[in-house]
């Protein structure tokens, strides 16, 4: 397979990842005006993201079934769909009980689409000889990005939700038709998925470890995203001005080491790549801590955001190999970390400081080294970015 096929399915799977970031944070950055149009509290709004994550991470069995029988390719395209018109219904819902179904069906289309895309992601790699989903994962930041970008400029020219949201739709379809053709067919399920087999199997231990390693990344990623801030301004006593820096350095380390992490992955090995990933982000965490003050927080933050950057992707990539349902499942645990991670560090916090509650997420990505220990990685010939190797069989998640 040449370097032009691998491109232009890099580039359709790529705005598969994309478009799940950038419909995620657009109803995301409309919050604050959906809890004005809705009059709700805080705590309706915190049960109201509970939905979406629970319905995500409830789609377990579902997604299993659909892969299946549809396969990731038909997968991804319908549950892109019902995201955009998930959308649209969201920016016209008329009450809270309504906005609860939507946003828990939203939950539930985000976790097809997650397992599918990553399905794609992982079959390109294999089917290429080449490594891509630490990019195809930074096309998802970039995707935050562009929600971000697009909701401060249409709400500079008008404050309307259902306007913006169809703008964001417009984007959505354009690019759901640009990736479209060029997505991976269906192919049989691996030794692992027999065809006719229409009950889930008990996940194996070496599939647990997986979810393991995928809860607790989660768990890094998104308790340091909901809590680094508070950590600088109460802990660190930074300004208002700095406390938001905990953010900005953790996600752009992020970003950039997924851009380059693919390139690490050919070098030193998944397996390497995300025990030593892990390690770094949990001791330089650690480390930062005792330490105090604003930069040396700022440099344990960003050993975080560049030591976690590669563990999901290359975890996806494992638990792929091993069939939809063993993806699916890792998936739904990845998700549930997301979901649990920031109240756990709020309820350790709450009982012994957040000083803690930070030396906990450090902790999480310890363990994440050490469930790394026991996984199943391929190995692979050492393939750099950018020539084709030899194909590898295609993995039975796609």
């Amino acid at each position: 397979m040449g370097d032009a096929g691998f491109r232009r399915a890099k580039w359709s799977i790529a705005a598969l990842f994309c478009f799940l970031g950038l419909q995620y944070a657009t109803w995301a950055a409309r919050l604050p005006a959906l809890k004005a149009r809705l009059d709700l509290g805080a705590g309706e709004v915190g049960l109201l993201l509970m939905a979406c994550g629970a319905g995500a991470a409830a789609s377990f069995p579902l997604v299993a079934h659909l892969m299946r029988r549809f396969g990731s390719r038909r997968l991804s395209l319908a549950s892109a769909l019902c995201l955009t018109a998930l959308l649209a219904a969201l920016s016209v819902v008329p009450d809270y009980p309504l906005a609860l179904l939507v946003v828990g069906a939203d939950g539930v289309a985000v976790g097809c689409l997650n397992v599918a895309m990553n399905a794609q992601g992982a079959a390109l790699e294999a089917a290429h000889g080449r490594t891509a989903m630490s990019q195809l994962h930074a096309t998802f930041s970039a995707g935050l990005l562009a929600a971000a970008l697009l909701a401060s400029g249409v709400t500079a020219v008008t404050p309307s939700v259902p306007a913006h949201f169809a703008v964001a739709a417009a984007l959505l379809l354009l690019l759901l038709a640009a990736g479209r053709r060029g997505l991976l067919p269906h192919t049989d399920p691996g030794p692992g998925t027999p065809k006719k087999r229409s009950r889930l199997a008990a996940p194996s231990g070496k599939t647990l470890l997986m979810g393991c390693a995928m809860a607790f990344g989660t768990i890094t990623e998104g308790a340091m995203n909901d809590w680094s801030t508070l950590y600088l301004k109460d802990v660190v006593r930074a300004s208002s001005a700095v406390a938001p820096m905990g953010i900005a350095v953790v996600s752009a380390m992020m970003l950039l080491a997924r851009v380059r992490a693919d390139h690490w992955r050919d070098r030193w090995g998944d397996a390497r790549v995300v025990r030593t990933g892990s390690a770094v982000a949990g001791l330089g965490l650690a480390l930062a801590l005792p330490a105090g003050g604003v930069v040396p927080t700022l440099l344990g933050f960003a050993c975080v955001g560049l030591g976690a950057a590669a563990v999901t992707p290359c975890v996806y990539v494992a638990a792929a190999e091993r069939g939809p349902d063993a993806l699916s499942l890792v998936a739904a645990m990845g998700t549930t970390g997301l979901l649990a991670g920031p109240a756990l560090i709020g309820f350790v916090a709450g009982a012994a400081g957040l000083t803690l509650g930070m030396a906990t997420v450090a902790a999480s990505a310890l363990i994440v080294t050490l469930s790394a220990t026991w996984i199943p990685w391929r190995e692979r010939a050492g393939v750099p970015v950018g020539q084709t190797g030899a194909p590898a069989r295609a993995p039975g998640a796609s």
